[in-house]
């Protein structure tokens, strides 16, 4: 009998790494989704400091053309930044900057970044708000994912990033998802919502 491809969308939640298996003190996605298929993995990561979107599959095609950098699919993060950007420093993100990327200078493709409002739950343990008392909270969209992107991007613009959440990869969303929750989705709606029919 054919193996059957399952996808699942979850919100991964902080201080979780975007593996099954513990490494260190770090807990892994078993520890929260214990009772999925063992041949399910994740596509892609988030950092162990981020949240949000990440998708769960046995489907090895969609994992190669969700992460072929040749596709560029459009990734959304809203992301809570030290301090309040100037216009100078929003283009500067914008129009890409130059981070370093395992020891080599690469500059950032063209992003989109606006400042927003977002609707969204404390995290927990929350920010360090007496530490960091001016804040601002930025919607970012890219379409490449080098390693710590956002976070060298904001760094280097001179806002670092205190919170990232993705929230969406090309139409398919995050929301209404909380921290930890997970929902199973057909592979129709998934590969239409990635634009990948």
């Amino acid at each position: 009998m054919a193996r059957q491809n399952l996808y699942y969308i979850i919100h991964k939640p902080f201080k979780v790494l975007s593996q099954f298996s513990n490494e260190g003190d770090n807990v892994g996605l078993k520890e929260i989704y214990s009772d999925l298929p063992r041949d399910v993995y994740p596509v892609g990561r988030l950092d162990l400091d981020s949240e949000g979107l990440l998708i769960l599959t046995n489907d090895k095609s969609l994992n190669n053309r969700l992460l072929n950098p040749k596709f560029n699919h459009k990734r959304t993060y809203w992301v809570e930044v030290d301090g309040a950007p100037d216009n100078e420093s929003l283009e500067m993100l914008r129009s890409g900057v130059e981070i370093n990327v395992n020891g080599k200078a690469h500059h950032t493709k063209s992003a989109k970044v606006e400042v927003i409002t977002p609707n969204i739950a404390e995290r927990l343990p929350p920010v360090n708000y007496k530490k960091h008392p001016h804040r601002t909270w930025l919607q970012i969209e890219l379409t490449e994912g080098k390693n710590r992107q956002v976070r060298r991007m904001t760094a280097k613009a001179g806002h670092p990033t205190l919170r990232l959440v993705r929230v969406a990869i090309e139409q398919l969303k995050l929301q209404p998802l909380k921290s930890g929750e997970i929902t199973q989705i057909s592979e129709k709606v998934i590969y239409k919502k990635l634009n990948l029919l």
